[in-house]
């Protein structure tokens, strides 16, 4: 047996524990991380210091950096996410519906945990936190392969669940943090058949191009956000500034970040020059059709794949469209699936995009930042999902469950 499969059968023998586990002894837990987070904050902050000096020597980008780094502020965030989950109803045990049948027997359907789930991320070390303490309280085991530049953080991180579990009597190896971080471990996670019950990759295209090349366990895919804000006829140019300036730069890094910017004809000429003029003060650039440079000559030629692109920088791309029609194609073509906005006052014009607009989350009148686990009242997220089985959007406790059919009968028999 390999290392790696060895270690799904720890995280295997874990999940059965786990999944009737009180709720009680569960909160418990996450509470006593919560407080571990903090209380070893120089620890961790030491340890990601030192894959941030190593990132950087090794030449790692602003953006990416960002979404390694852990501050103060960051750290106080995962513990309260974690204190977030321990307050939410437990999904286990939940009865979703029930009937019954005319012979007698009575059916019904209950919430269960998934069993063991496995997450591949890169570069996320908040991710250790969050996807450790939604499993928990969902009554998963987690198995975690972080990347090589947040390994160091990542077993901080790690080490503080571990033993908060064996804190409140349940099993360490209900998170596992697997610290190979080469590709053939990762593979080999993807193949664990008889272990992983679900596999949710975070990363970018390469990591998911590989899931979805190499993974033989099922997969609910966490995808690119080329996220659009589309300023319609009748937005409130006041209020499309602050939106689309927080969408954009608020922390331009992550995947619920803004990258595309669509404006309706009619009020281009008073807001692209405008909007132009704010972002390119704030440092982002600005890539756009020829509409939208020959209204403001700081924006740059686009090609299709830049309006494709999930750029996780500063930088938007801009586009000019004559109705309401044309800006749902746009989205529809170049979107992700993930999160796209429309700023209106028309009720007629919003509820066509919310509609017809084919995302996992659909805004109206607000930043595209919302898209978040902790915004939407879930804790937390393991990520969120661009695709439509079994989940979609910000995946939290209720999408780390299944169910069951319970049957309960008086001695009846097929005939």
């Amino acid at each position: 047996m390999t290392d790696v499969e060895d270690l799904g059968r720890r995280a295997r023998a874990a999940s059965r524990v786990l999944a009737t586990a009180p709720t009680g002894l569960k909160d418990a837990a996450l509470l006593a991380a919560a407080d571990l987070l903090l209380e070893r904050s120089d620890r961790i902050r030491a340890a990601n210091d030192a894959d941030l000096d190593t990132a950087r020597a090794d030449g790692m980008g602003e953006g990416p950096l960002d979404r390694l780094r852990l501050t103060d502020a960051r750290l106080a965030g995962m513990a309260a996410g974690l204190r977030q989950v321990a307050a939410l109803p437990d999904p286990v045990g939940e009865v979703l519906d029930g009937s019954v049948r005319p012979n007698g027997l009575q059916l019904t359907r209950v919430r269960v945990p998934l069993g063991v789930v496995a997450i591949i991320y890169e570069n996320r070390p908040n991710v250790t936190s969050d996807a450790a303490g939604l499993c928990l309280k969902s009554g998963n085991a987690a198995l975690l392969r972080g990347s090589s530049t947040a390994l160091r953080s990542n077993v901080e991180v790690a080490a503080v669940l571990r033993d908060a579990l064996t804190a409140n009597d349940l099993p360490a190896d209900a998170v596992i943090l697997v610290e190979d971080t080469s590709y053939e471990t990762a593979a080999a996670v993807m193949g664990l058949t008889d272990y992983v019950d679900c596999l949710i990759p975070r990363g970018g295209p390469a990591l998911v191009r590989s899931v979805r090349e190499n993974a033989r366990v099922p997969v609910v895919i966490d995808g690119d956000g080329n996220c659009h804000v589309y300023v319609d006829a009748s937005a409130d140019l006041d209020a499309a500034e602050r939106i689309v300036v927080n969408a954009k730069t608020q922390r331009p890094s992550v995947c619920n970040a803004a990258e595309s910017l669509v404006v309706h004809e009619a009020v281009a000429a008073a807001f692209v020059p405008r909007i132009t003029g704010v972002l390119s003060g704030l440092g982002v650039t600005l890539v756009g059709d020829e509409r939208a440079q020959a209204l403001a000559p700081a924006i740059g030629p686009a090609t299709d794949e830049d309006f494709g692109r999930e750029f996780l920088d500063l930088e938007i791309s801009v586009a000019v469209v004559p109705d309401l029609d044309a800006a749902i194609d746009h989205v529809n073509r170049f979107g992700t699936g993930h999160t796209e906005a429309i700023l209106t006052s028309d009720l007629a014009a919003a509820r066509r995009f919310t509609r017809e607009v084919d995302a996992a989350a659909v805004i109206v009148n607000a930043s595209t930042r919302f898209t978040d686990g902790e915004m939407f009242g879930l804790g937390a997220e393991i990520g969120i999902s661009t695709q439509k089985l079994h989940a979609r959007g910000p995946m939290g406790l209720r999408e780390l469950t299944t169910y069951k059919y319970v049957v309960w009968g008086e001695g009846q028999v097929r005939t």
